[in-house]
């Protein structure tokens, strides 16, 4: 099982290619309203980049689980090979 502080590091490179800046600070409680840029199409491309990262693809209750950073990080550590 990955580490939180990994996945956070991972996720924070993750998210600065995404939304193309450094200066998104992200805690387990930011979501979407957080971000300006943070629309339907950037959520896929979050998920497609960790699915890409971590190698597995998430189904559909986990997507719909999905409602800020730190519930992206604890799928991550379930299923992370």
């Amino acid at each position: 099982m990955l580490q939180q502080s990994k996945i956070y590091a991972d996720l924070n490179e993750i998210f600065c290619d995404i939304f193309m800046r450094n200066d998104i600070e992200l805690s387990p409680e930011l979501a979407l309203e957080g971000v300006e840029e943070w629309d339907s199409f950037k959520q896929i491309e979050i998920i497609m980049a960790c699915e890409e990262k971590w190698g597995f693809k998430f189904d559909i209750r986990e997507l719909d689980s999905i409602h800020c950073v730190g519930d992206i990080a604890a799928i991550v550590g379930k299923r992370a090979s």
